[in-house]
């Protein structure tokens, strides 16, 4: 059975419930760090315990662990609790981007999860991001790329090998 899509779901529902403390520590927590959490990327138990990403180590990561797609090349009818497939919404130059937003599902009106830089964690459509950030620093719509996080291959068969340790000190393989 397939457990990454709810916990993808529970990472989201963490994050979202993090924004709404008096005092959050979550504050302190790039946006880069939240959309990688979300996709499981550090293996941590927690929010608080994953590591905080800057942006040349978002680079570096979106360089090592994503390729670059069309945007036509994500499903029409993608969700995130359903597919094995994950996908980013970047903004900004890949090699120091400005923002990751989770792409959760190709139905919704609001369909990226991130954290904005003022407003916290939440959904929001295509339009909500770009009047967010094209046009600060220079960023224009085509500052915006899509990327798939590659999946682990599974192993080719036969390509495991199991060794036994005998009481004596001797394997057979």
């Amino acid at each position: 059975m397939e457990h990454e899509g709810p916990l993808t779901l529970e990472r989201m529902n963490e994050v979202t419930k993090m924004c709404d403390r008096e005092q959050p520590i979550y504050e302190q927590i790039s946006g880069f760090s939240i959309a990688l959490y979300v996709f499981g990327y550090f293996g941590c138990t927690d929010l608080l315990a994953a590591d905080d990403v800057d942006h040349v180590a978002a680079g570096s990561i979106l360089k090592e662990h994503f390729v670059q797609i069309k945007r036509e090349d994500i499903p029409p009818d993608y969700n995130i609790a359903t597919s094995l497939d994950r996908y980013l919404l970047v903004i900004g130059d890949p090699l120091f981007p400005t923002h990751f937003a989770v792409l959760t599902n190709t139905k919704s009106p609001q369909p990226y999860f991130s954290k904005l830089p003022f407003f916290g964690s939440g959904f929001d459509s295509l339009e909500e991001l770009k009047r967010e950030f094209i046009g600060i620093d220079g960023l224009t719509t085509d500052d915006i790329a899509y990327y798939k996080l590659k999946r682990a291959e599974p192993n080719e068969k036969g390509s495991a090998k199991i060794y036994i340790f005998r009481a004596d000190g001797t394997v057979v393989s």
